[in-house]
């Protein structure tokens, strides 16, 4: 039996998963005293940039191809990148491996981008 969705659709999920649990250690950094950041700008900085993050990674799920696609992926990876870094420099390190999962389900995505269908049967009868 066949599944209702597609791996590019799995391999986005799997960002928007990854962008959710930072968002989760980063509220938890935030909310709970003694973790050096809590009620920091940088953890709320990092918060919001998780959100963007899973809002990126929903897009990409139900965008096929083009432009659109690869701005959003190209996005997605600065995104990916400078919230780990801030992960980092906040000293959790935990936001830095669930986005490096993230990064994981980014260049899934990559490698099963197709171009358009018209394009390949000019290239096949060129």
């Amino acid at each position: 039996m066949g599944s209702v969705f597609s791996l590019r659709q799995r391999a986005a999920f799997l960002l928007l998963v990854a962008s959710a649990v930072g968002c989760a250690l980063a509220v938890f950094a935030y909310v709970t005293p003694l973790t050096g950041v809590n009620g920091s700008l940088g953890a709320l900085i990092v918060i919001g940039a998780c959100v963007a993050l899973a809002i990126g990674a929903f897009g990409l799920a139900f965008v096929e191809h083009g432009v659109w696609h690869i701005l959003l992926w190209v996005l997605l990876l600065f995104g990916l990148i400078g919230t780990a870094v801030a992960g980092l420099f906040l000293h959790r390190w935990w936001i830095a491996v669930a986005l490096g999962v993230g990064l994981i389900g980014l260049v899934i995505d990559l490698t099963l981008f197709r171009r358009p269908a018209r394009n390949r049967r000019e290239e096949r009868s060129a």
